[in-house]
């Protein structure tokens, strides 16, 4: 079809004189086809296409023109489904000759337009050049996110979890969550006051809020998701809350609970996570059924101009790689944005897909109210001052349809205004809010940010223990599995006869099955997670025929919890991002999140530094995370061997999180199962390993696993003889199996080993040490160069704990490689020399 949205030339705000990438096609001109101004007039036949069996061309132009080149447009020739495609054409093509909105609904509009630019208003008079990034030009935002719940309600949905940028967040707390105004002004003037907890707070606009509004008579929640200042990183946290809130309500049909993702125009292209969000949208384990994404698109980046930003037309084009429509729509218009808005909510519903609705209109001031935007675009700024704001216009297009009158209008002014003075006044006396921790599931769990994790005992009854193992070695007739996987279960049959040589993916399937049997849900992903990096784990056994899985861990009892292993996209950020959103929804499951290897977790730096380390004590949201990070040092290169073990403890403060590198199985089936068994939620950063899962001397016995047994922070020497040992050696990691082989029958060297490095266990490590003579030599032990790994964490920390038992010697003796640039060396000939030279130092130097 001549107009379909090839390209689209929308009439939005260049008359502003904005940049635009979008270049006139071709194919939109009539002489492009061969058509003249002589067959203007000629009648057509076009079967039905726009509601009529024939036309003059001129008239389809006119219909065309004004459906896909006017104040709105919808991009949708790249979706591949025609059933989805047709019913976008029956709704847009016919959208001219309709009155769209009610004379009563363009004045429920009206409100929003002047709820929404009373405030900025309000605000920017109160507070001149205050911080608040304000929806000012692009007010239709408002009414457009209102027709989107409203509309979204209407089919059924009771919860919607919101992420968005700073930009219009005010006004969204207060004109669409009803945030009381009072808490919004006593933040600007610094009145407000905070019950509760210990907390380091967050700048206003990255706050979120949870509320119950009304939408024509029906009850919906609405979240709106904390979020820090770096952009579209809020996305799959979002997605991973809305999961977990239709897994808990087996909202399978995800016609219950929606996510909503606002972006800016700039962010949405240039932030690479954008990408990977839309690519898992329809990945099992991972969709929502559907996100409808909002860009507010002001057509600049801080001072960065569309040419400079991006190399396609649009800002939307990321969407096409999953074939979402993009509804493009002139913010100035308002009709036409709710109206829009109104489609892309019905066709989420429709289809349980992602959609994206472009608001495409300016922005009034700078990046901040505080900026000035003239120093770089001193001529689109001009025209911006120029122009009417969007309430002018549509106050003037009602003025015209005679739906009110200047009385009317001054007076609804005038309440706004007066409403707003109130609450002011009031909140310079100063406004008190509790804080609010945990949400949506009364576990009893402890409002305490400073909690560190309770030693509980956490061991089951061993006959517990071999009945899980009975089911993780039953294959069932009608399977056909991998020919060495029988290898496997022989091996996990023995540990059933013998009560001996449990390994550490039997301890994990172990620790899992005593979750779900206790009804707590399992969720563990991951690149190659289901079988496992190094082929250790096999969640699932997969049919050697018909490649269907077979997944044990479902097949406990029938009572028991659900154990999902999932292979996730190849993905860090996005991935760890919605792991931890999952986590912080659900907060009974055991959600795990896997590395391939702990040195790519790095990919995902931002959720670590701005959700999993912080937001506790930020924004009072807890997360029982596990994060699992295999990290050990054999001879793999710079990429295979660091898991940045240093990173996570420079990060650690005021209990915010845990980090652990367990040694033993036993040790890690405890600390598994002490992360869902204890009274608070703390993430839990996990150092793995790779030539453990398979070292012979890496194993526990099932006693080690039961009922009187707890996760140990510290494992003494069990073999040194207090009284001979003239050297401690304090270690970490699998680097105690490289000493403990070197050792060998020697008496005089004990191996305390760190499991849990933070908190500092410091009374278990003072118990450890007390043992010993205080003239003794003290040593830590470590495979990682001298500027990574955890020395730098560690020293002073050993310091204190030798000064307090007074030893001679109060500070460590160092062992380990020289500080260095890259994490490991890839030449296997000098990993090995400097591996033995640093056993041989921290036993002889």
């Amino acid at each position: 079809m001549l107009f379909e949205p090839a390209d689209i030339p929308m009439r939005s705000s260049s008359h502003l004189g904005l940049h635009t990438n979008a270049k006139p096609s071709p194919e939109l001109d009539p002489k492009h086809f061969g058509f003249t101004d002589a067959d203007m007039d000629t009648d057509i036949y076009i079967g039905g296409a726009l509601g009529l069996e024939s036309a003059p061309l001129k008239k389809i132009m006119a219909i065309l023109q004004q459906t896909y080149c006017g104040s709105h447009a919808v991009e949708f020739v790249h979706l591949m489904d025609p059933e989805q495609k047709l019913w976008i054409q029956k709704k847009i093509e016919g959208y001219v000759a309709q009155k769209v909105l009610s004379d009563e609904e363009r004045l429920v509009v009206l409100n929003q337009l002047m709820d929404a630019e009373s405030l900025e208003t309000f605000i920017n008079t109160k507070h001149v050049g205050a911080k608040r990034l304000g929806i000012d030009g692009l007010e239709a935002f408002i009414p457009a996110l209102h027709e989107i719940l409203r509309v979204s309600s209407a089919h059924g949905v009771i919860d919607t979890i919101m992420g968005m940028a700073h930009r219009g967040r005010l006004n969204v707390l207060c004109n669409i969550m009803k945030k009381p105004l009072e808490s919004i002004f006593a933040e600007f003037l610094g009145t407000l006051q905070r019950d509760g907890s210990f907390d380091s707070g967050d700048v206003k606009y990255h706050l979120g809020f949870r509320a119950e509004i009304d939408l024509e008579g029906k009850k919906m929640a609405v979240f709106l998701a904390s979020n820090p200042s770096h952009l579209e990183s809020i996305d799959p946290v979002v997605l991973g809350k809305t999961r977990a809130k239709q897994d808990l309500k087996s909202d399978e049909k995800r016609e219950e609970v929606m996510a909503v993702l606002v972006h800016g125009d700039a962010a949405f292209i240039g932030q690479g996570v954008v990408a990977e969000c839309f690519g898992f949208s329809d990945v099992q384990g991972y969709t929502t059924g559907g996100t409808l994404h909002v860009v507010i698109n002001n057509q600049i980046g801080f001072t960065t101009t569309p040419p400079s930003s991006r190399s396609s037309p649009h800002c939307t084009e990321v969407a096409k790689i999953i074939q979402a429509p993009i509804f493009h729509v002139n913010g100035d218009d308002i009709d036409a944005v709710v109206f829009m808005a109104r489609l892309a909510a019905e066709f989420r519903h429709a289809f349980k897909k992602d959609v994206v609705l472009d608001i495409v209109g300016y922005r009034r001031y700078g990046n901040n109210e505080g900026d000035d935007p003239t120093f770089t675009q001193p001529k689109m700024y001009q025209a911006i001052k120029n122009h009417p704001s969007v309430r002018d216009l549509y106050e003037k297009t009602l003025l015209e349809a005679k739906l009110v009158d200047e009385d009317t209008l001054t007076q609804l002014r005038e309440q706004r205004e007066e409403s707003l003075k109130k609450a002011y006044s009031s909140a310079m006396k100063g406004y008190r809010v509790e804080v609010d921790i945990v949400h949506g599931q009364n576990l009893g769990l402890k409002p305490d940010f400073l909690l560190a994790p309770e030693n509980k005992v956490c061991g089951i009854q061993v006959k517990d223990l071999r009945s899980y193992l009975q089911v993780l070695t039953t294959v069932p007739d009608s399977l056909a599995v991998h020919k060495k996987l029988p290898r496997l279960l022989q091996a996990r049959s023995d540990m059933l006869k013998t009560g001996q040589n449990v390994d550490w993916s039997t301890a994990e399937s172990l620790a899992f099955a005593s979750l779900l049997t206790a009804g707590i849900p399992v969720r563990l992903s991951g690149q190659d997670s289901v079988r496992g990096t190094f082929s250790q784990r096999h969640a699932a056994w997969i049919d050697q025929k018909t490649e269907e899985p077979y997944i044990p861990l479902n097949h406990l009892s029938d009572d028991q919890a659900i154990f999902e292993p999932l292979n996730s996209p190849l993905s860090e950020f996005a991935i760890l991002g919605f792991e931890y959103g999952y986590s912080s929804a659900n907060v009974r499951a055991l959600v795990i999140w896997e590395a391939q290897f702990g040195d790519f977790a790095n990919g995902a730096q931002i959720i670590f530094d701005q959700y999993i380390s912080s937001a506790e004590v930020k924004w009072q949201r807890v997360s029982g995370l596990v994060v699992l990070l295999p990290h050990g040092y054999e001879g793999q290169g710079p990429e295979h061997s660091s898991a940045r073990l240093e990173r996570f403890l420079s990060l650690c403060a005021e209990n915010n999180m845990i980090v652990a590198n367990c040694t033993t199985p036993a040790n890690y089936f405890h600390i598994l199962r002490r992360q869902s068994l204890a009274s608070f939620r703390k993430p839990l950063i996990l150092m793995t390993p790779k030539s453990l899962l398979r070292l012979p001397e890496a194993v526990s016995s099932l006693d080690e696993f039961g009922p009187d047994q707890a996760f140990q922070p510290v494992l003494p020497d069990p073999t040194a003889p207090a009284n001979k040992v003239t050297r401690v050696i304090i270690c970490t990691g699998k680097v105690y199996y490289d000493l403990l082989e070197k050792r060998d029958t020697r008496t005089d060297v004990a191996l305390v080993r760190l499991e849990q490095l933070y908190p500092f266990p410091g009374a278990a490590v003072s118990d450890a040490l007390s043992r010993y003579s205080k003239n003794i030599k003290i040593v830590w032990c470590q495979e990682e160069p001298q500027n990574m790994g955890a020395w730098q964490y560690m020293d002073r920390r050993l310091e204190d704990v030798l000064i307090e038992l007074n030893f001679n010697q109060t500070r460590p003796h160092y062992a380990g490689r020289d500080a260095a640039a890259a994490t490991a060396s890839g030449y296997p000939a000098q990993y090995t020399y400097k591996q033995q030279k640093l056993i041989e130092q921290a036993l002889e130097g």
